[in-house]
């Protein structure tokens, strides 16, 4: 994992987002009755079989899911399915699945998953180009997409509610395989439970891991020297502000609401809420509502993008010229550097106004690039603000076509 646009030091500027923390619900953002998956184990071996098992209980070849969580899956994604063309089977094709799955988490916690990504190319023989193919999981979701099957007949709301559920349980597994490793760093046994102040420190560490990602060197930097982090992630108290709110918010869960946290799995029969311990599957789910809600953050940030691009668009078209994008970057705006030849690829270029070549607002806010977390599995990105007025379209119209009149 990186963070996007730069260096991973120097781009921690943009991290301002952080200063508007708060208490957040820290319930897992995954599938919480997967308390058996592999937890952690970071061999590729062991990995690959996991994730080829998640992919094979994904689509009916084993395993089970639960019907509770697909139901509630199912009723999430059914007022976008009722929108979309369906086959002569009333399923729809893997091109309209891919867009499924893209909104279902881009509208819930602004994540781009990869394998998903609507700016990805597809054709008629492939799910997407090789490149992009090798991130592990595009890879698998290819192999089961992909099946005769499924390509003849389409694929059903239940189909996507399973590669819903399978993506959790991979985003699932992929922060309990950071999480095992600050635990391992710290000397922490995975079977002890720990003191609030142990939650805390490993949450402080988790952070770090979790923005830095692959970058061994910054994390080790970053860990041996408190005052280093402060001076290189801008608003840091923040960021240890946000983990204690996780941490407080499962208390106040465990006193005021001990049936929820019950069902939840952050409580066990017989605990005591006033004696604050916590075992490895309740800092599990702790990062994952980190996953979930990190987004909210960044929205401070992706404001003031969209406002200083905004200011640019003399003729309030949702466009801003390229002369004029560039023109900013000069002049000390650091975000607006991408190359002409990127935002083509992002789609964010329009080439067609007698006008000249215009940056597409609203694309551009949504490019890889402005993205704030880089994950194997997905992007931590900018909410689109398109999402609400397609939400209520979709409730309202409930169906692939509309007279102009009704939208």
């Amino acid at each position: 994992m990186q963070l996007s646009k730069s260096s991973t030091l120097s781009y921690s500027a943009a991290l301002v987002l952080l200063a508007f923390a708060s208490e957040v619900a820290a319930k897992s953002f995954l599938v919480e009755q997967r308390k058996s998956s592999v937890r952690g184990s970071l061999d590729a071996g062991v990995l690959e079989r996991d994730l080829s098992s998640a992919m094979g209980e994904a689509l009916g070849c084993g395993g089970h899911v639960d019907e509770k969580h697909l139901a509630s899956i199912e009723a999430q994604l059914a007022p976008m399915w009722r929108t979309f063309p369906k086959t002569a089977e009333g399923n729809i094709e893997r091109r309209s699945l891919r867009y499924l799955i893209h909104r279902h988490f881009s509208r819930t916690s602004a994540l781009h998953i990869r394998g998903f990504e609507p700016s990805r190319p597809a054709d008629a023989s492939g799910w997407g180009s090789a490149d992009i193919l090798s991130q592990r999981v595009p890879a698998f979701v290819e192999s089961v997409l992909q099946s005769k099957h499924k390509l003849e007949l389409g694929f059903s709301l239940n189909d996507a509610a399973h590669v819903v559920a399978t993506i959790e349980q991979l985003i699932y597994d992929f922060e309990g395989s950071v999480l095992e490793k600050v635990y391992r760093q710290q000397h922490k046994p995975l079977t002890r439970s720990l003191s609030s102040q142990g939650v805390e420190q490993l949450l402080e560490s988790y952070m770090v891991h979790w923005l830095l990602g692959d970058d061994e060197e910054g994390i080790r930097l970053l860990l041996g020297n408190r005052s280093l982090i402060e001076s290189t992630v801008p608003h840091w108290d923040q960021v240890v502000a946000f983990t204690k709110g996780l941490i407080r918010e499962l208390d106040y869960k465990r006193r005021h609401l001990p049936n929820e946290a019950l069902a939840a799995a952050s409580a066990r029969p017989g605990h005591n809420a006033l004696a604050a311990k916590y075992s490895f599957e309740d800092v599990h789910g702790l990062v994952g509502g980190i996953t979930k809600s990190f987004a909210s953050f960044w929205e401070s940030e992706c404001a003031s993008m969209k406002s200083a691009l905004v200011a640019m668009d003399a003729h309030s078209t949702g466009r801003v010229p390229l002369s004029k994008f560039y023109s900013s970057a000069l002049n000390a705006e650091w975000r607006f550097g991408e190359s002409e030849s990127y935002l083509r690829d992002l789609g964010a270029l329009d080439e067609t106004s007698w006008l000249g070549k215009q940056v597409i607002i609203p694309n551009y806010i949504q490019a890889a690039s402005n993205c704030i977390v880089s994950s194997q599995h997905y992007l931590v990105c900018c909410a689109n603000d398109c999402e609400g007025l397609l939400e209520e379209i979709e409730n309202k119209v409930g169906a692939s076509t509309a007279e102009p009149s009704e939208i």
